[in-house]
């Protein structure tokens, strides 16, 4: 006669469980630890991308369930006005991107916009210039005025940086007046700069430079004050390199704009090299 095995009590699951819940816990604190080394601002897809680049396989799908439940919240930004002010009555460049907001090779295809930011009871300005390749911005400029100058020093910033090498380079923005200006148009014509112009009132036309600064405003400027034009200088200086090397991109696979860069470089070496 062969005795039947004794029911399961189920304290052979209890091991199982409390290691799932202790993996859980470790999982819930290191994407907490992320969260907070960005500011609040990353949400479910860049906190998977930074889980991986640790080497930590979790599935993205996890990564968005453990958040939800646990509230932790990537930051979002209701939509603004614009600021750019027209000057409809200067000549404008041609659109020469048609809103194809893309390049395969860096120094083809630049955009560039400016935001404005509280300072007290007064403002600062910030101009940049974005390489629609990598989204790296490569030049800027901060003042307490919108004159052309502003547009101009972020220009000669992304041409040292790359080099001064950026003859034939699309240089895309709106038609605020600093864009239509002589200066600007002299300064681009110096460095052999190709100037594109969006149509007025268009955000679409633009996109990509509004789109960056959405993430600024979002993850920077959000819910701060600052009193000190020096101390915010200094903010903007930071998260602008912050941006180029530590934040990750949905459109570049989850990149930096620093690492896109330097795959895309010693991809094209090694092509050259074959």
């Amino acid at each position: 006669m062969v005795c039947p095995a004794p029911a399961s009590t189920g304290t052979g699951r209890l091991p199982a469980r409390s290691e799932r819940q202790a993996a859980e816990g470790r999982a819930v604190a290191e994407i907490r630890s992320i969260h907070a080394e960005h500011h609040g601002a990353y949400g479910a897809p860049r906190v998977h991308a930074e889980l991986r680049s640790r080497g930590r396989k979790i599935n993205r799908k996890r990564v968005a369930w453990l958040m939800r439940v646990n509230h932790i919240v990537g930051r979002h930004l209701r939509r603004k006005k614009r600021t750019t002010i027209a000057d409809k009555t200067a000549p404008a460049a041609p659109d020469l991107l048609m809103r194809d907001f893309s390049a395969e090779a860096l120094n083809t295809k630049w955009c560039g916009d400016i935001t404005y930011i509280a300072v007290g009871s007064t403002w600062l300005y910030l101009a940049t210039v974005i390489d629609i390749c990598s989204r790296r911005v490569i030049g800027w400029s901060i003042a307490d005025h919108m004159r052309a100058s502003l547009v101009t020093d972020a220009i000669e910033m992304a041409v040292a940086v790359r080099g001064g090498r950026v003859d034939g380079v699309v240089f895309h923005t709106d038609r605020g007046a600093q864009y239509v200006s002589r200066t600007f148009a002299d300064s681009c014509r110096r460095h052999g700069i190709r100037r594109s112009m969006g149509r007025v009132g268009s955000s679409y036309d633009n996109a990509l430079a509004e789109s960056f600064f959405q993430g600024l405003k979002r993850e920077l400027l959000h819910g701060r004050r600052w009193t000190s034009k020096a101390q915010t200088r200094l903010d903007l200086f930071r998260w602008l390199a912050y941006y180029n090397r530590r934040r990750r991109h949905s459109a570049l696979g989850y990149l930096t704009p620093i690492e896109f860069e330097q795959q895309l470089i010693t991809s094209t070496t090694l092509s050259l090299a074959a």
